[in-house]
């Protein structure tokens, strides 16, 4: 997908990565950067630096995005590439409260399922359109030290792949993008942790390489190229993939996210 002239819907968009894409699209040519965040302060910083408009959205609410996407859609115009982009992490394993893995589920999978819900029957009824939604290396490897990380990053993955298998007939694109560590405020204080491991990454070079996979329509994006070994690695022997895991869980396992 070529973005000049084309309607951006970004959540997340107050920092990091999503900030960071918002301005890649701006300069891309994008005809409307629409810039959602629960912290509606910084959505409309980022708005006004692009040019675009801000929405202040909870995206564990299924009605806020329904409804901010039917104000776009009305007042804007028709969504070309919506970016699914927030997302929480809580450090812990199965101890952790079932508020908190409800409210890590709602986030990093539901809101996914929600704006998906909304815009696919809408894109595919005029042709077409693109769906970028943020995972992890953690959707593909793992998370050491966090359980509700791990598994619900693994379900927005499995998430991308089926709305892909499902709807690209439709001419629904998918891409879904999978970093390990980038320097934004969830990983503030973090800059030990294992998922920086090979290196962090700063948002603005992560933006570049999300605008050129859309471009080139490639369904898995990679920033850290060393987790396609990864990946590799854990299919060519699943056991032997699980002791080199439980080594680094030895080493990591007490540094909190």
């Amino acid at each position: 997908m070529d973005i000049k002239d084309k309607i951006c819907v970004v959540t997340g968009a107050a920092s990091g990565i999503g900030k960071a894409l918002c301005l890649a699209f701006a300069d891309a040519g994008a005809r409307q950067v629409v810039c959602v965040d629960m912290n509606g302060d910084g959505a409309a910083e980022t708005a006004e630096t692009v040019g675009g408009a801000a929405y202040t959205v909870d995206v564990s609410d299924e009605a806020q995005i329904k409804a901010m996407i039917d104000s776009v859609e009305k007042d804007i115009g028709p969504i070309d590439l919506y970016w699914s982009n927030a997302g929480i992490a809580v450090g812990g394993g199965m101890e952790t409260p079932n508020t908190e893995w409800q409210r890590v589920w709602d986030i990093n999978v539901m809101a996914h399922v929600w704006a998906a819900r909304q815009l696919v029957p809408l894109m595919a009824a005029r042709g077409g359109g693109y769906l970028l939604n943020t995972a992890s290396a953690a959707g593909l490897l793992n998370q050491i030290g966090s359980a509700s990380y791990g598994v619900t990053k693994h379900a927005a993955v499995g998430l991308a792949e089926w709305i892909a298998l499902t709807h690209g007939d439709e001419g629904i694109k998918v891409s879904v993008l999978c970093p390990q560590a980038v320097r934004t405020e969830m990983t503030r204080g973090h800059e030990d942790h294992v998922a920086a491991i090979n290196g962090m990454m700063e948002p603005e070079p992560v933006a570049q390489i999300c605008l050129d996979a859309i471009r080139d329509e490639t369904f898995l994006i990679l920033p850290h190229e060393e987790v396609r070994e990864y990946m590799k690695n854990k299919t060519n022997d699943y056991d032997r993939w699980i002791g080199g895991m439980r080594k680094l869980n030895r080493k990591f396992a007490d540094k909190k996210m």
